[in-house]
């Protein structure tokens, strides 16, 4: 068993190598190998991806296709032709239209792009260039082109604009 220990040892060109120690935050996440993943849906069976934190639905998005690169915990997935609906923890929505997302898990986002469109419960609507929700705050922040109107008739422009799900306590700029 020695013998053949030593034969193993001997073919393989990394023997005597010291290794790189990975930095902490790859230790943590981002094990595994690097994967390139990519898939098409129909138009009765979109490409579906659901995040859930324990059993509350934080997003449902659904799209044509996508794309994904990176290890498992570190990937990045392009989406397209995205209908995306985002809920809050008190029962509210946000639903949200556009031609392309990013989720991002290093960064824990989900970026939309290419004329946005969003619209909640209470009939507030969101257009944008960008919109980018944030899975730790659940905050949505937009910008280019941003208007938002109120199902009374208000609407506000500007070129950003952080708020929640709800779009009640919004920061237009």
């Amino acid at each position: 068993m020695l013998a053949a220990a030593a034969m193993l040892a001997a073919c393989n060109p990394r023997t005597g190598r010291q290794e790189a120690t990975p930095s902490p935050s790859a230790t943590r996440v981002g094990r595994g190998p690097w994967l390139h993943i990519t898939g098409k849906g129909t138009a009765t069976r979109p490409v579906r991806m659901v995040w859930q934190v324990g059993n509350r639905k934080v997003y449902d998005l659904l799209a044509r296709s996508y794309e994904s690169n990176g290890r498992q915990g570190l990937s990045v997935s392009t989406f397209f032709d995205v209908h995306v609906t985002f809920y809050g923890k008190r029962g509210t929505t946000l639903v949200a239209d556009s031609a392309r997302a990013i989720v991002d898990e290093a960064t824990n986002t989900v970026v939309l792009s290419g004329h946005v469109h969003a619209h909640n419960g209470e009939g507030m609507t969101l257009s944008c260039d960008t919109l980018q929700y944030d899975r730790a705050t659940e905050m949505i922040h937009g910008e280019g082109h941003v208007e938002m109107t109120s199902p009374r008739g208000m609407r506000a422009t500007g070129n950003s604009v952080d708020t929640d799900i709800n779009m009640t306590h919004a920061r237009l700029q």
